[in-house]
C-alpha cells in the first residue's frame, strides 16, 4: 500500500533533483531538496483538509483531482501564478515576465542597476493582497467549521462555547468582515488597505461561491438519487465538479505562503517549480490519498479538527504578515503543532475507548 502510493512521489523527488542538478550543479540540488522538505512541512494539514474534501467525491473526481490537479498544482500554482502577478502588477507581457525571473540583478539585489525592481521585489509587494485573498478564504473554512455543532468535539472546552454561538446566522461572515476590516485598517498600509479589502472580500465571495455551490449540487444529486447525507454519498456529477474547484481553490490558499516564503531560499523559478511543485506538492497529494484509503481520519477523529485549528492559525499569520513579517518556519511549526497535538489527542482516545472496552467484557455476566 505504501509503496504503491508514494512510489511515484519518490519516483519524481529523483527525478526533481537530477534536473536541478543539471540546471544549477549541487546549489541548485540542495535548494531543491530545502524547498520540497518546506512545502511538505508547510501543507500537512493541507493534506488532511484535502482528504476531508477527497472521501466525498466520487473515484471519478478522485482521479481528476489526483490527475488534472496535480498538473494545476504544479505548474498553476508554483510557476504560472507567481508570473502571473508581475505580469499584472508591473505591466510586463509574460515572456518579459519570464526573463526577468530568470535573470535576476547581480548579488540578488532589490533592483536592477537602472532603478528597475526585480522579478522577487514584484513579487514580494504583491503579497499584501495574496495574504489578504488567501487569509480570507482559509478564515471563512475555519470558522464555518469551528461555528458548527458536532458530535465530536477535540478542544470541548472551548468548541461547544463556539459552536452555541454559531447559532447566530451568518456569524462566520461577520466575524471574517470584520477581521478583513481591522486588517486593513492597523496593519496594512495606507496605500495598500484598499487593494487588501477588495482582495479579502474577494477571498470570501470565493469560498461562499464554490462551497455553496458544491452543497447545493450534492444535495440535489442525493435527492435525485434517493440518497441520505452520509459519507457514503459520493459527491458526482456537478457537486464534485465544484469540490474539485473548492479544492484547487483552497490548494492555492495554502500555497500562498510556500511561494512567498520560497524566495527566502531563491528567486529561481524553475528551482521553485521543481521543489515546490513536483516534490511538495506531488508528496502533499501522495499523504492525501493515503489518509483516505487508510481511513485514517475516521481512526484518528480528531485529526480533521487539528488541522481545521492549524486552518485558522495559518488564516491569521497570512493577515498579519500583511504588516509584520512572519518566519516561514513559524508557519510550519504551528501547523506541525497542531496535526501532531491532533494525533496524540486521537491515539489517547482509542486507547481509553479500548481500555473500557475490556472491561465491559470483563464485567459483563456469564450467560
Amino acid at each position: 500500500m505504501i509503496t504503491r502510493i508514494f512510489g511515484l512521489s519518490i519516483a519524481i523527488t529523483v527525478f526533481s533533483l537530477v534536473v536541478a542538478y543539471l540546471y544549477g550543479g549541487l546549489t541548485a540540488l540542495f535548494l531543491c531538496a530545502i524547498l520540497g522538505i518546506l512545502e511538505v512541512s508547510l501543507s500537512f494539514d493541507n493534506a488532511v483538509i484535502n482528504a476531508t474534501v477527497l472521501r466525498r467525491m466520487s473515484e471519478f473526481w478522485q482521479r481528476i483531482f489526483l490527475t488534472i490537479g496535480i498538473v494545476i498544482a504544479v505548474f498553476g500554482m508554483r510557476l504560472v501564478f507567481p508570473l502571473a502577478i508581475v505580469w499584472v502588477t508591473a505591466g510586463l507581457n509574460p515572456v518579459q515576465a519570464f526573463d526577468l525571473a530568470l535573470n535576476p540583478p547581480a548579488n540578488d539585489a532589490a533592483t536592477f542597476p537602472d532603478g528597475s525592481p526585480s522579478y522577487e521585489t514584484l513579487l514580494t509587494d504583491a503579497h499584501p493582497q495574496i495574504a489578504a485573498f488567501g487569509g480570507m478564504f482559509l478564515a471563512l473554512l475555519f470558522l464555518n467549521f469551528i461555528l458548527e455543532e458536532r458530535e465530536i468535539t477535540w478542544l470541548s472546552w472551548l468548541e461547544k462555547p463556539l459552536a452555541k454561538a454559531g447559532k447566530l446566522d451568518m456569524l462566520a461572515v461577520v466575524v471574517g468582515g470584520g477581521a478583513l476590516v481591522l486588517t486593513a485598517e492597523f496593519l496594512a498600509d495606507s496605500e495598500d488597505r484598499a487593494t487588501v479589502l477588495v482582495a479579502g472580500l474577494l477571498g470570501m465571495i470565493v469560498y461562499i461561491a464554490v462551497d455553496g455551490l458544491g452543497s447545493m449540487f450534492h444535495t440535489e444529486d442525493l435527492e435525485n438519487t434517493g440518497g441520505g447525507p452520509s459519507e457514503l454519498a459520493k459527491a458526482t456529477g456537478k457537486a464534485g465538479f465544484f469540490l474539485f474547484l473548492y479544492l484547487e481553490v483552497l490548494d492555492a490558499s495554502f500555497s500562498f505562503d510556500g511561494v512567498i516564503g520560497a524566495f527566502a531560499i531563491t528567486s529561481d523559478p524553475i528551482i521553485i517549480a521543481l521543489g515546490l511543485g513536483l516534490i511538495g506538492a506531488i508528496f502533499v497529494r501522495s499523504i492525501t490519498v493515503y489518509l483516505v484509503r487508510q481511513g485514517t481520519l475516521s481512526d484518528y477523529v480528531y485529526l480533521e479538527h487539528g488541522a481545521h485549528w492549524a486552518i485558522g492559525a495559518l488564516a491569521t499569520i497570512l493577515l498579519v504578515s500583511i504588516g509584520v513579517h512572519v518566519n516561514e518556519i513559524i508557519t510550519g511549526l504551528v501547523g506541525v503543532a497542531f496535526i501532531g497535538a491532533a494525533l496524540i489527542s486521537s491515539i489517547l482516545r482509542n486507547r481509553r475507548a479500548e481500555s473500557d472496552g475490556a472491561e465491559e467484557k470483563q464485567t459483563a455476566p456469564v450467560s
